[in-house]
């Protein structure tokens, strides 16, 4: 393992909220929740540190959200705005190392470990570009330093808002061992729950299986947690990284019956995947839905376009048709899923991307 990388995770902080705030002086200190209508069907994409004191956080329906706070202020989401300010970052970004991978239009994996500016510190990088966000956008964001990205994106998340949090390559072992295993990257309810079923608590627990024996319970992905107990992960920044497909998914804990909440739920994954394509500047020729029944047989259902999809819109026209072409609903689902593919760069089509993450909800 390579313990001379320097990563740096920058998370920006309440970003589609904060962005309003600033914006419209009025918002400032209060609760805001960006997303859908308090009196739909949406969820929301973000909220204010003031919103999130009254338990708000993403991913809930927004109807749910104005029963915890009355008063919180909702906001359809402006996001051209959100994209110009996301550019304006990765553009500071690219001033200090090229070797930049954008997660979503908020966060962003960088590697400086050739970088000299600063003595070649991360943590003096890390704070000096954290000074230039703000002094630039008027904006807050936290960073993580560490030697990898499984624990610099860890550590992003420490001292929010506003956070700087460094772990060197003699705390992480140890970090990774006290660690939660729900905090886990990729470990989700459903694998949480495999988890403690089989005592696995912490990455501590963790320690104490065996890589064949973690690979008989849990498949393919034994290997990274295998190695993530151990503070290891070898994964580069990958700022040149060819994409083929984009996706998000859920598993729920309780199977779902409901055609109507299934397609809510398929709403919000395909508003991460606009999301994830928006900050890559990508179209997609194909939308994909994975479904998977109660009993674990998985079925796909895909539509291919002449002209790629952007907005989520677009998306949005799709799911109904391909959700209907399954069983669901007469079948209970446990796992739901949204996939782009047949990926164009945005410069190679005459229409530039307006995405509008929650256009108004449906009568």
């Amino acid at each position: 393992m390579d313990r001379q990388r320097k990563i740096i995770h920058m998370d920006m902080d309440a970003f589609y909220a904060a962005v309003e705030q600033r914006d419209f002086p009025a918002y400032r200190g209060r609760p805001v929740v960006v997303g859908g209508a308090p009196d739909g069907r949406g969820v929301v994409a973000t909220c204010s540190y003031e919103a999130r004191r009254f338990g708000i956080h993403s991913a809930m329906p927004c109807a749910r959200a104005a029963r915890l706070c009355p008063d919180a202020i909702f906001l359809r989401p402006r996001f051209q705005a959100y994209q110009e300010v996301s550019r304006q970052i990765q553009g500071i970004f690219r001033q200090y190392t090229e070797r930049v991978e954008p997660l979503s239009l908020d966060e962003a994996y960088l590697d400086v470990s050739g970088v000299a500016r600063l003595h070649g510190s991360a943590t003096f990088l890390a704070r000096e570009i954290k000074r230039r966000i703000r002094e630039e956008t008027a904006l807050t964001a936290s960073a993580g330093v560490s030697y990898n990205k499984f624990l610099a994106k860890l550590a992003s998340d420490m001292d929010k808002p506003d956070g700087l949090y460094l772990i060197t390559p003699e705390q992480g072992p140890g970090f990774a061992a006290e660690l939660p295993i729900g905090r886990f990257h990729g470990v989700g309810p459903a694998t949480e729950r495999r988890m403690r079923a089989h005592g696995i608590h912490t990455g501590r627990d963790l320690l104490a299986w065996s890589l064949p024996r973690l690979q008989a319970a849990f498949g393919k992905s034994a290997s990274y947690y295998y190695h993530a107990a151990r503070g290891i992960d070898e994964r580069p920044v990958s700022s040149q990284r060819v994409r083929h497909s984009l996706g998000a998914e859920t598993t729920f804990q309780k199977d779902l019956d409901d055609p109507a909440e299934m397609l809510q739920q398929l709403e919000r994954l395909a508003a991460q995947v606009a999301e994830g394509l928006a900050a890559r500047r990508l179209g997609a020729h194909t939308l994909t839905i994975k479904v998977k029944y109660a009993d674990f047989k998985l079925v796909t259902r895909s539509a291919t376009t002449a002209l790629p999809l952007w907005q989520l819109g677009e998306l949005r026209r799709y799911l109904g048709a391909l959700l209907a072409r399954t069983e669901a609903g007469a079948r209970p689902v446990r796992l739901l899923g949204v996939i782009a593919s047949g990926l164009v760069a945005a410069e190679t089509v005459h229409r530039a991307p307006q995405l509008e993450l929650f256009p108004a909800d449906p009568p």
